[in-house]
């Protein structure tokens, strides 16, 4: 699949390219990232260069769909659709985020969480999303209930990463689903 560029009032959703290779790893030298992401640390050029070649695979071969998130043509973050799976019943993925520290509080990763999950459910037919986070990652947990996302448990060791095993946070939507957030035992 060609890769799809998302836009909402303020931003521009669009698949990384050998051009955001510097800022991208300028972004993922922000502790935050690698302490709540599967974002290595240190973070090279290297890692970014292989970070846009996987994301062309992953839309090429129509299992992965990511995007950097630019607002005013700088990149802010970057949001995704992972481990796309379809089935008869009609395919499930998981979505994952990270914002860089100036976009924080913007409202910039609901805008473009919005605009993602309506196209997983809208253009691509998806029946379910999930989410995980590592335990405790409390601004990722009301970005994703903000979504609408259903609070589904704690899995204990559940996350493995860099750093090991973490418990994990879990929850999910469904194309049916109202968006209203819901509450969470977490939040």
């Amino acid at each position: 699949m060609e890769p799809v560029t998302l836009t909402t009032e303020r931003l521009v959703l669009r698949a990384p390219a050998d051009p955001d290779v510097e800022a991208i790893e300028r972004a993922c030298q922000d502790p935050e990232i690698p302490r709540w992401t599967t974002v290595p640390s240190p973070y090279t050029r290297e890692h970014a260069v292989s970070f846009i070649e996987m994301v062309a695979k992953g839309w090429a071969e129509d299992h992965e769909y990511v995007w950097a998130i630019r607002a005013d043509g700088t990149l802010v973050g970057m949001i995704g659709l992972h481990d796309v799976t379809p089935n008869v019943d009609g395919a499930h993925a998981e979505i994952g985020y990270w914002m860089v520290p100036e976009a924080r509080g913007r409202g910039y990763l609901g805008e473009a969480a919005r605009a993602v999950v309506d196209w997983a459910f809208a253009d691509r037919g998806l029946v379910r999303l999930g989410w995980r986070a590592v335990a405790g990652n409390i601004p990722s947990a009301r970005t994703a209930r903000s979504l609408g996302f259903r609070y589904e448990g704690l899995q204990r060791l559940a996350l493995t990463g860099p750093r090991g095993r973490d418990d994990g946070w879990f929850a999910g939507i469904l194309a049916t689903d109202d968006r209203t957030p819901q509450d969470w035992p977490v939040l």
